[in-house]
């Protein structure tokens, strides 16, 4: 998930009646047809014909990122004459379904939760993608990450930005100063928690706190922990219903990340006790890093965008991450991540055009130089990506022995995964015990 905030459209209506038709010159306004024009508007030509029409968008996406998401097309809104309005909400997931039963669906929604998405296609709310944006996601992402958009054989979204999970945040400056190793394995993450604990510093922070999307940072935990000790095969089993929710597997899951998530000793550094976690945004979870109060924080490549201004990202920074341990080496070094689906609910020719373009290499090596983002998109080219936790994970995703997997409440149906599922590892923070609450998710689950 990413998180962000809308911004307000501008207003680009001009005072000239005549239109002189759907070329790349636009609509009589001198400006935009001198832009279209230029060079620089080459990459732009197959979208032109839409000047002066408005697509709007909604996502989770809010704050900086929204910014970044405005600055990432405005040379497509400025070539094309389109007007891209993007709002993003913490309350993404419930409004949604709002807005679309009460007949004010955007025209575009960045879907994290492929569960979701296909809820909407089930109720014949989201139109299949284009040909032309069909071809070119086929030629730019690879079927593993096209299935998770597509039902009954049809496409219904493209993949947009990527993240890799399967990370725990440190300061590197803070190791070396402490004298302590980055762990490689589970039980070297374990013995340097005690020491760290030892040493009167609580090793790990954490919150989960999102707005109707609380809990979510908590199954992204137990996610983790489910592929290191079952393995990829039963963590397919238990996304799809293969296995009961309270299943023994399940339960050894996530009672193994209790040892950390639910043990005094180790959390919550810098907010208080374990109940503290509930209420910690988890925007702010991982800074106490930066002020000695806290080790480590497991959470995604995204998390790049949280840190406080002015703070290195780089392996010898005040911040960068290390590769959430292997639990069983037998079960290889699986990775956890995620993403966004761009999914359309109107197939006028713009709405269409945009589509397509953010499932171009034109438009993620446009978004990925600014910072701090990333995508499964075959074009994107590394040498883009500035910050390197997400270099590393771009070379994760475009590695083909990697054994990748998404994220699993966001894979089941929405009601359990970004329902149930969610307000069960709320309760589980809050002091309710492992059986209860995978009994009280595995009833959900109709």
């Amino acid at each position: 998930m990413a998180f962000a905030r809308s911004r307000q459209a501008l207003a680009i209506a001009g005072v000239l009646g005549l239109a002189l038709g759907a070329t790349a010159c636009g609509t009589g306004n001198d400006k935009k047809s001198e832009k279209a024009s230029s060079p620089e508007c080459a990459a732009y030509d197959k979208y032109q014909g839409h000047d002066g029409k408005k697509v709007t968008i909604y996502s989770s996406i809010r704050d900086i990122e929204a910014d970044r998401l405005d600055q990432s097309w405005k040379q497509f809104e400025d070539c094309t004459g389109i007007d891209i309005d993007h709002e993003g909400s913490g309350e993404f997931e419930a409004q949604l379904g709002v807005r679309v039963d009460g007949g004010n669906a955007p025209d575009l929604a960045f879907i994290p939760q492929p569960g979701l998405l296909k809820r909407f296609v089930d109720s014949g709310k989201i139109k299949t993608v284009g040909a032309d944006t069909k071809a070119l996601a086929e030629q730019n992402f690879t079927p593993d990450w096209l299935k998770y958009s597509t039902v009954d054989g049809k496409l219904y979204g493209v993949p947009l930005g990527s993240n890799v999970k399967s990370y725990v945040w440190y300061s590197p400056k803070t190791f070396k100063e402490k004298g302590w190793t980055v762990p490689t394995t589970w039980d070297e993450l374990i013995a340097l928690s005690d020491k760290i604990a030892g040493s009167g510093t609580k090793p790990w922070c954490a919150g989960i706190e999102s707005g109707d999307a609380t809990g979510w940072p908590a199954t992204d935990w137990i996610e983790d922990v489910m592929l290191r000790t079952q393995g990829p095969e039963v963590y397919d089993q238990w996304t799809t219903h293969g296995i009961p929710f309270n299943d023994p597997k399940v339960a050894d899951a996530v009672n193994k990340a209790g040892t950390i998530l639910k043990n005094e000793k180790y959390v919550n550094g810098g907010f208080g006790g374990v109940k503290s976690i509930a209420t910690t945004s988890f925007q702010e979870a991982g800074t106490p890093i930066t002020t000695g109060k806290c080790a480590m924080h497991r959470q995604a490549s995204f998390y790049a965008n949280q840190w406080p201004e002015g703070t290195k990202v780089a392996e010898d920074g005040d911040v960068f991450a290390f590769y959430f341990p292997a639990i069983d080496p037998a079960k290889g070094k699986p990775v956890l991540g995620a993403g966004e689906f761009v999914s359309a609910f109107a197939d006028r020719p713009e709405v269409q055009a945009v589509q397509t373009y953010l499932a171009s290499g034109e438009y993620v090596n446009s978004r990925a130089k600014i910072g701090d983002w990333l995508s499964a998109n075959k074009k994107l080219d590394i040498n883009n990506v500035p910050n390197p936790v997400d270099k590393l994970s771009v070379q994760i995703l475009q590695d083909q022995k990697t054994v990748f997997r998404f994220d699993g409440s966001d894979l089941m149906p929405a009601a359990v995964g970004a329902g149930t599922f969610w307000k069960g590892m709320v309760d589980w923070i809050n002091g309710k015990d492992t059986t209860t609450v995978l009994n009280g998710i595995e009833a959900s689950w109709k």
